[in-house]
């Protein structure tokens, strides 16, 4: 996708479903959830690129607790609005996670696929423990059973983009969470 004016750029942004003041506010709210959970024990944040690398940077500085990050890669969107329901790993982490708390801090969970399937290659790595943050939870989505310890937003059934979120690549940059719109 590429655009011809900035207009033609900002004409596929919706609406605003979630400020960047209300982001802030509960990412220091899982911050100290974090906190309560490990009292100081080290962990290491693992992050999905591309989409959850601003979520992941903002929350481990809302931490307090001693943290490494870590990142891995998977695709299954290809340029489209919808998944394509086939999970590819094309990053792995660079740490052994044996032994550690992790906390796997993720961008959205739509169907869940993506994450049940990474979850599952963690908990092969045998960490200590595992939990996991989302941003965005869309449960109406979702075709695999699925629990998180901490969403901070539940969204409904639209494509978003913002706050690291894309569509084509672009819009990650966006300070807020915006719904998209394909038309012109």
């Amino acid at each position: 996708m590429e655009f011809s004016t900035i207009s033609e750029y900002q004409s596929k942004i919706n609406r605003i479903i979630i400020t960047a003041d209300e982001i802030k506010q509960k990412i220091a709210e899982a911050g100290k959830f974090i906190d309560n959970i490990y009292d100081g024990k080290p962990i290491v944040l693992v992050s999905i690129l591309k989409g959850s690398f601003i979520f992941l940077a903002d929350l481990a500085r809302a931490v307090s607790v001693p943290c490494e990050i870590d990142f891995m890669e998977a695709k299954s969107y290809y340029e489209s609005t919808e998944s394509s329901g086939e999970v590819r790993i094309t990053k792995e982490l660079k740490r052994d996670i044996s032994g550690c708390h992790v906390i796997m801090v993720e961008d959205i969970i739509d169907t869940g696929r993506t994450l049940s399937h990474v979850l599952k290659l963690l908990k092969e790595k045998n960490p200590l423990s595992l939990h996991v943050i989302t941003l965005l939870d869309k449960p109406e989505r979702r075709v695999v059973p699925l629990t998180t310890d901490f969403s901070l937003f539940t969204i409904p059934d639209l494509f978003v983009i913002g706050y690291g979120l894309d569509y084509g690549e672009y819009y990650r940059n966006l300070p807020y969470i915006a719904e998209f719109s394909e038309k012109a």
